[in-house]
């Protein structure tokens, strides 16, 4: 189902959760298929299984986040195409087909170079000879899920920019659920191992693929139409667009990755200490990101049909909701941050580390809410000029300057930095607000 945008008396509250409520389910459903992956092989005779498990995971999950873009940028073309025209699906249907046709050529890409991406990301990441072997059996089935995955994120972007988020809950939970019951099935009775996993996740994504094709011929798409349309969004235009906001999340990588990093030469306890913290991070942006959808929709709809004062509504409503969401988690962080903590370990040192550096965690839902909320304002407005720019400026003007300033004082300075981070983020994006809510 989903939801008529066409004036300000259609955004309320209420819409508002209607819109982000099934993409903050759909979110959270992410991490149990994680935990249901490492979960099925650690019970496993080696510890080697639940190594290799996180080592490809970890390669897929940068991998695939970095065409990202394809969901991104297909809900604000879309958004803004069926604010132009809401009862007109011939421009929508035109965005689609053309970003399905470069999801395919980069997935193409992919599998063609599976053995040198192969040998790049393991010789990258440290490991031992039995890990990494096991790790490369993953990879290699893996791989031959990129053109499922990335389709999907084309589908998943158009739904979204439709406003249709059950759609979007209903194809994650498929792909997760089916997930977790091949595993299952694959690992303990079928004894794969790591096999087993990356089977099950091949063969989840193409059963994705199978229901996202349902929902988008539900409404009227079909793969072949001799229907010509002169859309102004050409090739130039689509490759530019996508590859800003390429450089955006290759620099938002960079930068979580650069923390890890960092962290990892302070020692193994330090390092585990962050990796644990990063997961309080990791769990309020599955709820913020729900908001900054709703966000998309909205913006790319008052956009496209000329309604400034829809536009200032939505983006007020969900600033409301996403700061009221902000405000919940760090109240949760400061009161249940030891608590939480002791259920993702046991380790006495990890545990008394993580504690010292908890109240960055308390701050961190404050200061990253508005990097979250404008993120879903500029897909929808399609600033992805002011998206690139704004992280590079925050990356690389900000964040390393204040690292490299901060290092004498260890960890804490490493998360004030990030912190610093995720501030500019914000305070950069609001320079173009005014412009945005003026268009």
């Amino acid at each position: 189902m989903s939801y008529s945008l066409t004036d300000t008396s259609s955004i309320t509250h209420r819409k508002i959760w209607q819109l982000a409520g099934p993409m903050i389910l759909a979110n959270i459903s992410i991490p149990i298929l994680g935990m249901v992956d490492t979960a099925v092989v650690g019970h496993l005779d080696s510890p080697a299984y639940v190594g290799a498990i996180a080592i490809g995971t970890l390669i897929f999950s940068f991998l695939f986040w970095g065409f990202g873009f394809l969901r991104m940028a297909t809900t604000g073309l879309t958004a803004q195409a069926v604010g132009r025209a809401e009862r007109n699906s011939i421009e929508t249907q035109f965005i689609l087909r053309k970003t399905l046709k470069l999801s395919l050529v980069i997935s193409v890409v992919l599998v063609l170079c599976q053995i040198p991406l192969s040998h790049l990301a393991f010789s990258v990441i440290e490991s031992s000879e039995g890990v990494a072997t096991l790790g490369q059996q993953y990879f290699t089935i893996r791989i031959w899920s990129s053109p499922a995955i990335l389709a999907t994120y084309v589908i998943l972007g158009w739904l979204i920019g439709h406003s249709d988020t059950r759609a979007a809950l209903w194809l994650i939970l498929v792909v997760n659920i089916s997930n977790i019951v091949l595993d299952l099935l694959f690992v303990t009775i079928f004894n794969l191992a790591v096999e087993g996993v990356a089977i099950a996740s091949v063969i989840a994504e193409y059963l994705g693929l199978a229901l996202a094709y349902f929902l988008i011929k539900r409404r009227g798409f079909t793969l072949i139409n001799k229907i010509t349309f002169d859309s102004p969004f050409k090739w130039r235009t689509l490759l530019n667009l996508h590859g800003n906001i390429f450089i955006r999340t290759l620099c938002l990588i960079f930068c979580f990755a650069f923390f890890t990093a960092q962290g990892a030469k302070q020692g193994d306890v330090t390092l585990a200490a962050n990796a644990v913290l990063l997961h309080f991070i990791t769990f309020m942006a599955f709820f913020l990101d729900g908001f900054a959808n709703a966000t998309e929709a909205i913006t790319g709809k008052a956009i496209g049909a000329g309604n400034q004062a829809l536009l200032k509504k939505g983006f007020h409503y969900a600033a409301i909701w996403s700061v009221a969401i902000a405000l919940l988690f760090s109240f949760t962080y400061s009161l249940f941050g030891s608590n939480i903590i002791q259920l993702l370990t046991t380790i006495p040192e990890v545990i008394h580390s993580a504690e010292d550096y908890l109240i960055w965690l308390v701050i961190a839902p404050l200061i990253g809410v508005w990097s979250y909320l404008f993120d879903g304002l500029f897909i929808g407005a399609m600033r992805s000029v002011e998206m690139r720019n704004t992280m590079l400026l925050s990356a690389f003007v900000c964040y390393l300057p204040a690292w490299f300033i901060l290092q004498p004082y260890g960890n804490d300075g490493l998360w004030i930095a990030l912190l610093i981070f995720l501030a500019a983020r914000g305070i950069s994006q609001a320079y173009y607000l005014p412009r945005i809510l003026s268009t």
